[in-house]
């Protein structure tokens, strides 16, 4: 539903902005000074948050945004911000009139990074047309250009994935040991997705591994314990011999690890050659 605004002098508009995680959860909030339903979602009062300007237009570079309290509402906390829960969620940002409920959508993106300023948070808003930046032209590279298990790569996730359980967790170190989980080294570059726990719907990247435990780029939480549960993907270094050795795909390797370098434009003959 879509509506022309401020045509007449005394409307009741109020602006309303959605905010849907990764992990399937979605917080909505309007400007109003009451709750208001529509779309199947109701928006909580949020009077705190100021548009100051958005600005559309029809060529290719991004948007301009500038808002202020989108993430200032009692139902966000600050652990689920500094464990990076809102980081590349989807926004969306409207306009509505509270007594008729006609609205309109002004702004469609995504959240930057979340940083502490002046004792609240500021987040970066990247527009959709922010994708149109992105350089899809492939570069020669001596390692694999494809994510591991990604159409490109055209090995099967399913295969190189375990539901673990958690048997140790090291704070110091910031590792987990899985229980039944053997050889760790190829777990390095990986990734795991936490099934429960304090981190539940989290993804985090795999460092190293240490004393047969993960090493994680996250912090963890000191409420985990034992029995909690993540999906653990292994890794791959990019080079060819791991393609080929390790997991037999060789004919997919996306790099060129014998081209000659830069250096050979460089060379000269000299009186030993």
């Amino acid at each position: 539903m879509s509506a022309v605004f401020f045509a007449e002098e005394l409307e009741g508009v109020a602006t309303w902005w959605r905010i849907m995680r990764r992990d399937g959860i979605t917080l909505a909030f309007t400007s109003h000074n009451r709750s208001l339903q529509f779309d199947g979602i109701t928006h909580l009062a949020a009077p705190g948050m100021l548009p100051s300007a958005i600005r559309r237009t029809a060529r290719l570079e991004r948007d301009s945004v500038e808002v202020q309290g989108i993430l200032s509402h009692e139902t966000i906390s600050r652990t689920e911000l500094e464990d990076g829960r809102f980081t590349e969620a989807h926004v969306a940002i409207g306009m509505v009139n509270w007594e008729n409920l006609q609205r309109s959508t002004l702004f469609h993106g995504s959240l930057g990074n979340v940083s502490v300023e002046d004792d609240g948070y500021t987040a970066e808003l990247r527009s959709a047309k922010a994708s149109l930046e992105q350089d899809l032209v492939p570069r020669t590279s001596p390692t694999c250009r494809a994510t591991f298990c990604d159409v490109a790569c055209r090995l099967n996730p399913v295969v190189y994935t375990r539901l673990a359980v958690v048997e140790a967790i090291d704070t110091m170190a910031n590792a987990v040991r899985f229980a039944a989980l053997t050889q760790t080294a190829n777990y390095i570059q990986g990734e795991l997705r936490w099934v429960d726990g304090p981190h539940a719907g989290l993804k985090m990247r795999v460092l190293g591994a240490e004393g047969g435990g993960l090493v994680l780029d996250q912090p963890l939480s000191v409420t985990m314990e034992p029995g909690h549960r993540a999906y653990v993907k292994e890794g791959c270094d990019h080079t060819v011999s791991t393609c080929s050795a390790r997991f037999g795909n060789a004919v997919n390797f996306q790099g060129e690890p014998f081209l000659p370098g830069n250096d050979v434009l460089t060379r000269y003959p000299t009186s030993s050659s």
